[in-house]
């Protein structure tokens, strides 16, 4: 592989940070085919690059292979360990504690592709787009926590509640910062079910024209990072379950960025070893 094969491509030390999170192969005692840094290489391509699975460069490993590789993660929880602990040391990194105590929640509405079936796509009427609808919460930094993907016709209202519900059994977040457009009984839901406080964050009512609002631009933010991928510009799976894996994975290779910034990139060391 020659350096600096694909900008996607990760370092040694992005590397070292995902290598030890892997869960064990389980080839009956054979070595793996492919070098398991290439396959997260290539998830990482496709996230990227927007590619379909079977258009991956011949230099990769194939996309039958990735794919499988992509799935079984999955079903093992990979990409929820990956995010919990690279978003653990993000935090280390910046100075704070280990689990967010408070979070902010949005939610974005995309056109979907027709590979997107009728039973998993929706009308957002106010946004004016046929797709699905992506639910996210961060925490106070904008490191991803959780993610929900459904129909664009689900009022955030309504599903706001798989998100916060998700949060609440996984990290100890009470406290989340929401827009307008999560206000009323949903409120009331949060405190009552999950012992959480929403606090709806509105626009002034001075304000003209665009104006960064407390709090909120922080994960709108979080949304477009993860829109630079070109995989996440629209959704194209099938499975809005694939949808949300995927965004996971490119929320991790933006955590991992974050985690080596300012260290010079190390691409071809390992492989001139070889």
């Amino acid at each position: 592989m020659p350096p600096d094969r694909y900008p996607s491509d990760l370092t040694d030390e992005q590397w070292e940070l995902i290598e030890p999170l892997l869960p064990e192969p389980n080839t009956g005692g054979r070595p793996e085919k492919h070098p398991r840094r290439e396959i997260v290489n290539a998830i990482v391509y496709v996230v990227r690059s927007g590619c379909p699975w079977r258009y991956l460069p011949t230099d990769l490993p194939p996309w039958q292979t990735v794919y499988w590789y992509f799935q079984q993660w999955e079903a093992a929880g990979v990409t929820e360990t990956l995010l919990a602990e690279l978003r653990v040391k993000a935090r280390r990194q910046a100075g704070r504690d280990d689990e967010p105590s408070a979070g902010i929640i949005d939610s974005q509405s995309v056109k979907g592709a027709d590979t997107v079936g009728r039973d998993s796509r929706g009308y957002d009427a106010g946004k004016k787009v046929n797709g699905r609808k992506r639910f996210i919460i961060t925490d106070t930094t904008g490191l991803l926590v959780t993610v929900a993907v459904m129909a664009a016709s689900r009022q955030d209202r309504d599903g706001a509640k798989t998100a916060l519900l998700s949060a609440y059994l996984t990290t100890p977040i009470r406290y989340v910062f929401a827009d307008q457009g999560f206000a009323g009984r949903l409120v009331d839901w949060a405190r009552d079910t999950l012992r959480t406080t929403l606090q709806i964050v509105r626009k002034p009512a001075e304000q003209q024209g665009f104006s960064v609002i407390s709090r909120r631009w922080v994960v709108e933010r979080t949304l477009a990072w993860l829109t630079a991928c070109r995989r996440l510009a629209r959704d194209y799976e099938r499975d809005p379950a694939v949808s949300e894996a995927i965004i996971r994975w490119a929320a991790i290779a933006g955590m991992t960025r974050r985690l080596t910034r300012g260290r010079p990139a190390q691409r071809q060391a390992r492989y001139l070893c070889d």
